[in-house]
């Protein structure tokens, strides 16, 4: 079931309808076309028997579900029917299938597969959402024209997009009237403005119903929700988040959350509910003020969640799952990557948004941030509790997930971070990011920064710049690497006050703090710079460089390091990687 009704849902059911009454007379439109699978003819036409897997079939009806995804609106594929309206029915498995048409489309199309049947024969449909950027098959853009694909170049569909508002399924009228909607989900959209506190939200949160729906913009002007409204505010029958907690990874269920029914608003709630309720808190102690700390961050909860439902593909009938296990919450949303987001970049490129009316409702409802900071929020919140951050990937399916891993707190990163200077840095994204790198291997420069960052080198010499003047009570937080070669790119090390601090908090709730072992840390420097010397090794692990020669000799030793030239006295000696062995 997809979220409401559009104008490809309404041809696909009446197509079906009509194939039911045995009426094939022009079937076929821009919307909706029918297809056979194929490979299944033999000789003389006769239909052969098909099989779950069918290469043939996929790669032509990718071509064919591109076609769809180029035109306005997207489209749909009725697989199983012959060019006459007779029936042969389908037999490709419809995950498969999914999945070989996002492989043929270079990982852009994210299509809907469906089972019909009609007079007891099985078909499949397929459908398209409306493409973001040209989905390409074969090195070819196509799109529908008519009842039929031609070719078009990607300039001028390009041309056609800016020409026109694009589409967004999301703020087109559902069809269901206002007076649908749930009293319950109207309360909780009051109580998230009243929640914001600004004068807009409070003077919203007071508005009639039908005012504050229609300050919402989820009223269109005949009268009825879009599709954002209706799904916030009455839902779309089935459920759209599914929520399952364990306590540990394979344990039993000790709590399920599925209900149809409920407006997404109300689900939202739900789950959150439960969430928080197996969220443990831990106290957190500074001086005399004990501080309680969730075991998630519940600001980064919420992104996850909400992130999952507004920017998911909404043509995908099934629900987001949320798994809960043990301090790890995992959200797994129908839809791969759009608009050129991958895990590489997805911090830093703008913001790419498959359903605007909807993310749009829920940044006003102060439910989700503003575009373009709710994940760099996600991963600031995760951080500065000394938890890595948030891994998002694109896995088969295709869906995009999105996992909070909450280790036990860093109790000493936290009083670390009390106590820098200015005060706002402790909540900056880039400072967290590569103060924790520097916290836990020693050193960075920008080559080692740009893809933690996911910046460009000037952007992220000039954040290392901003950290070069944070300060921990009083003294900067890292020092220039000594002994780098003339004309080598500027280093930093963390500086020796600030590993002090960091023990000194961790012995106060008497947890002491090991230093990173100094072996890893000379063969990660060789490895990235192509060369260490004693005297880059011990400014780095804070000791006179003599002290560190014989680990060095010994990394030798052991093949892993071999000798920069030939003279080993003198200035300026240092070793690069040994060469491995034929």
């Amino acid at each position: 079931m997809v979220f409401g009704v559009d104008p490809v849902h309404q041809a696909v059911v009446e197509v079906l309808d009509r194939l039911e009454r045995g009426d094939a007379a022009e079937l076929e439109s821009v919307h909706v076309d029918l297809k056979e699978e194929a490979g299944r003819r033999g000789p003389g036409g006769i239909v052969r028997p098909g099989a779950r897997t069918n290469e043939a079939a996929a790669q032509k009806l990718a071509a064919e579900a591109a076609c769809m995804a180029n035109t306005d609106g997207g489209g749909a594929l009725v697989v199983g029917v012959c060019d006459d309206g007779s029936l042969m029915g389908a037999e490709l498995d419809g995950q498969w299938l999914r999945e070989r048409i996002y492989a043929l489309t270079d990982r852009r199309l994210t299509v809907d597969v469906s089972e019909a049947l009609v007079r007891g024969v099985r078909l499949l449909v397929i459908r398209s959402p409306q493409a973001i950027e040209p989905v390409r098959v074969n090195g070819r853009v196509t799109w529908r024209v008519n009842d039929r694909c031609v070719e078009v170049d990607a300039s001028t569909w390009h041309a056609r997009r800016m020409t026109r508002d694009r589409y967004d399924w999301s703020e087109q009228s559902s069809h269901v009237p206002v007076d649908r909607v749930r009293p319950e989900a109207l309360n909780l959209a009051r109580r998230h403005l009243d929640r914001a506190g600004g004068a807009r939200e409070l003077d919203l949160a007071r508005a009639t119903d039908h005012d504050l729906l229609r300050r919402l913009n989820v009223v269109t002007t005949d009268g009825y929700l879009t599709n954002a409204g209706a799904l916030a505010f009455v839902g779309r029958g089935e459920p759209a988040l599914d929520y399952i907690r364990r306590a540990v990874a394979g344990g039993d269920s000790r709590r399920r959350v599925r209900e149809a029914g409920m407006s997404l608003l109300e689900e939202i709630e739900r789950v959150e509910e439960n969430v928080d309720a197996f969220n443990e808190t831990r106290h957190v102690q500074r001086g005399f003020v004990i501080a309680r700390v969730p075991e998630l961050p519940a600001a980064a909860v919420r992104e996850a969640i909400v992130n999952g439902v507004v920017h998911r593909e909404l043509a995908s009938a099934g629900p987001t799952v949320v798994e809960h296990v043990g301090r790890s919450l995992v959200v797994n949303s129908p839809g791969g990557f759009v608009g050129g987001v991958t895990p590489e970049n997805i911090i830093t490129h703008p913001s790419q948004q498959r359903n605007r009316a909807l993310a749009q409702l829920f940044a006003d409802l102060h439910l989700a941030e503003r575009e373009g900071i709710g994940v760099d929020r996600m991963v600031r919140d995760m951080i500065a509790v000394g938890y890595p951050p948030p891994s998002i990937s694109e896995i088969p399916g295709p869906f995009v997930r999105a996992a909070l891993v909450g280790d036990p707190l860093d109790e000493a990163w936290i009083g670390l971070l009390t106590r820098l200077m200015p005060s706002e840095a402790r909540n900056e994204l880039n400072v967290l990011l590569l103060l924790r790198r520097l916290v836990d291997t020693w050193w960075i420069d920008v080559a080692a920064a740009s893809p933690i960052l996911q910046m460009s080198d000037v952007e992220t010499e000039a954040a290392l710049h901003r950290l070069r003047g944070v300060t921990v009570d009083g003294r900067p937080v890292i020092e220039p690497v000594n002994g780098t070669p003339p004309g080598a790119p500027e280093a930093w090390r963390l500086a020796a006050p600030t590993w002090a601090v960091l023990q000194e908090e961790a012995d106060a709730i008497g947890a002491p703090r090991r230093a990173p072992e100094r072996a890893e840390v000379a063969m990660a420097w060789a490895r990235h710079r192509g060369r260490v010397s004693t005297t880059e090794l011990g400014s780095i692990v804070g000791t006179n460089a003599t002290n560190v020669n014989r680990l060095l000799q010994s990394l030798e030793e052991d093949g892993l390091l071999a000798p920069g030239r030939s003279a080993r006295t003198g200035r300026g000696f240092f070793y690069v990687l040994a060469a491995p062995e034929a």
